[in-house]
């Protein structure tokens, strides 16, 4: 009995070793043409994806976009042509740790982070002068709080919101329930790097699928186009250190929470 144990231990290390050095899937055409629609900026020494649309003529209102967690930019394609039709600049970025962009590890994300890139995407595309639109969802809300914040207190640098829209995000900490996963891997601990490097499309797309509504689900391609982008620069391994963002929400509570309910500026919540 003892040696056939044996025998499944010195079998699955070579396994083990092999799943973990699996490499990420091929992009599909439809992932291939968005990347290949964008271009990239630098934000201290990271390269940070964007794309950036021309659309309504006569309009010169600009939106940028802000994603969620744990996807990209690209959760935004089903709509771009509209927004394209509305208004006269449509933007978006991959936060840094998600989709095309540089995934730094070790590396502190935070949300003071993201929404400085934010900014500095404003700056290179010669915007910080013009009253910009945001348009929000889930991760990218708190970022958009943030982003209200400076520009409420006028920051040094900050965007001149003209309007925001946040879609299904945490914006109030006390009513966010994060996922068991969720908990488990923002408290870091000797199980944090163990599941992500063990995180496949299955665990992913049941774990991502429960936030969908019955009749929302995603296809499988686009399942597999979400998790493409997370394999992407090996992103399933800074999920956990992005997740710092959950206990970021309670500590900044005050700051983040204060932005909306004391601003002037245009709201809509989805």
């Amino acid at each position: 009995m003892k040696e056939w144990w044996v025998q499944v231990g010195l079998l699955s290390v070579p396994l083990l070793a092999v799943y973990l050095h699996i490499p990420p899937p091929k992009l599909s055409p439809a992932l291939l043409s968005w990347r290949s629609s964008g271009s990239y900026f630098i934000y201290k020494n990271q390269n940070i994806f964007y794309r950036d649309s021309t659309g309504a003529v006569g309009s010169s209102d600009i939106v940028v976009l802000l994603h969620g967690f744990p996807t990209s930019s690209y959760d935004w394609c089903k709509i771009w042509e509209g927004l394209t039709q509305r208004f006269h600049r449509v933007i978006a970025l991959d936060f840094v740790g998600f989709g095309f962009s540089d995934k730094p590890r070790p590396h502190h994300y935070s949300i003071f982070e993201q929404a400085s890139i934010v900014e500095g995407l404003v700056r290179h595309l010669g915007l910080h002068h013009q009253r910009i639109n945001l348009l929000s969802h889930d991760y990218g809300d708190t970022v958009a709080q943030e982003l209200l914040h400076r520009y409420e207190h006028n920051k040094t640098g900050s965007i001149l919101i003209n309007s925001l829209c946040l879609s299904n995000g945490g914006i109030f900490p006390e009513t966010h329930y994060p996922r068991f996963i969720q908990k488990v891997l923002k408290d870091g601990g000797l199980l944090s790097p163990v599941i992500t490097r063990l995180m496949n499309f299955f665990f992913f797309s049941r774990g991502l699928g429960a936030v969908f509504g019955p009749y929302t689900q995603p296809s499988p391609a686009e399942y597999w186009d979400m998790w493409t982008a997370v394999r992407t620069n090996d992103g399933n391994l800074v999920v956990d250190s992005i997740l710092q963002y959950i206990n970021q929400r309670k500590k900044h509570r005050d700051r983040w929470v204060g932005a909306l309910t004391s601003t002037s500026v245009p709201l809509h919540l989805i």
